[in-house]
């Protein structure tokens, strides 16, 4: 007998096409002409331009012009000068090859031209598949949802993350992990979401620890780069909660990493609010492999000790007078969440993140 009410739902799946598999870069000139691009401009950041140059290089003379000054959280600067560079050069359309700070850019002159953008992830950060953006003035990161930002083809291949060092292959996905975890209690969550958000974690904990082993394992890479998939697309489905705020803050007010931070602030986040996300956790336990709700804080920290991930705020550059305008920062403005924004406590996640303390029960 089923004793529990019919069930209610939501679920719009959002536009855009994935192209997925080992060699799939090289089937850019024929997505781009899908899109119907024919100047594109291409971005990077400064230490991904090389990549950037033989991705695009199939492209010929449909290169307008590449901009590799990408940087994290989007600084707003950056984005005006991204912005005149395109309308110099004529561009409708960008191929953003990298990570979370060169979709970012591309979604920052895409929300002002609503010119289309195909991206290239070689992280797994997960922002190409969402609409949402975010840009830093003034010390203060804005985030919000647009859907002129979403890309409309991404490319995964997962050669192209094979030089991605094992340090950041670490971070990066539990940066992704970040993502799944908290649309499990979304206050939007639904059954479709939550069965990916499952798989993408479960795919992390399985390919992450091998991946930092051997980065050359393609098969291990190829299955993190599903995990980025899945996580990004859940990102882009449902709202974020208490982790995502956080992050938000200590990255655009301090200038921390962004994945990095991710890595570090997950358990503590995730500790915060499992009283009251019991049965949501118990699938990322199921995922992660242990047998209780209340043990997937102290497992995420396992996780990004056994991949070599930072666990402290500290070791990243958090300066400790920051940790009090960060919690008044992160409580100025009401969010969802699972567990009610609590200044004196989130203050004391902080602290522990700082620390770098294992989450107990």
């Amino acid at each position: 007998m089923i004793a529990s009410p019919p069930r209610e739902f939501s679920y719009e799946p959002l536009p855009g096409r994935v192209v997925f598999g080992a060699g799939a870069r090289h089937r850019l000139p024929e997505e781009a002409d899908r899109v119907g691009i024919r100047r594109i401009l291409v971005l990077s950041t400064p230490e991904q331009r090389d990549t950037a140059e033989t991705v695009a290089a199939s492209l010929g003379d449909r290169v307008a012009g590449i901009f590799p000054r990408a940087v994290m959280h989007v600084p707003i600067e950056v984005a005006h000068e991204a912005r005149e560079e395109a309308a110099r050069l004529g561009a409708d359309g960008f191929l953003a090859v990298g990570g979370g700070s060169t979709v970012g850019l591309a979604k920052a002159i895409a929300l002002v031209s609503a010119l289309p953008i195909v991206a290239v992830p070689t992280t797994y950060a997960g922002s190409e598949m969402t609409p949402i953006f975010g840009i830093t003035e003034g010390g203060i990161k804005t985030t919000g949802r647009d859907p002129r930002v979403l890309p409309r083809t991404v490319i995964y291949d997962p050669e192209l993350t094979l030089s991605l060092p094992a340090s950041l292959s670490a971070a990066s996905g539990l940066n992704a992990v970040a993502h799944a975890v908290e649309a499990l209690y979304a206050p939007d969550a639904n059954p479709i979401v939550s069965l990916m958000a499952a798989e993408g974690i479960a795919a992390f904990a399985t390919a992450l620890p091998q991946v930092v082993r051997d980065p050359s394992d393609l098969a291990a890479r190829s299955e993190a780069l599903y995990g980025a998939w899945l996580a990004g697309s859940v990102l882009g489905s449902v709202g974020m909660g208490l982790h995502h705020k956080l992050c938000h803050t200590l990255g655009g007010t301090f200038n921390l990493p962004h994945a990095e931070t991710h890595a570090v602030v997950l358990p503590h986040a995730i500790a915060y609010n499992a009283p009251f996300a019991a049965s949501a956790l118990a699938r990322a336990a199921r995922a992660l492999g242990v047998s209780d709700a209340r043990d997937v804080p102290g497992a995420l920290y396992d996780l990004a000790v056994a991949v070599g991930a930072p666990t402290s705020l500290a070791a990243i550059g958090m300066p400790a007078d920051g940790l009090d305008r960060a919690a008044e920062i992160a409580t100025r403005s009401p969010y969802p969440n699972p567990r009610p924004l609590e200044h004196d406590a989130i203050r004391t996640l902080l602290q522990n993140a700082f620390d770098g303390t294992r989450p107990v029960r």
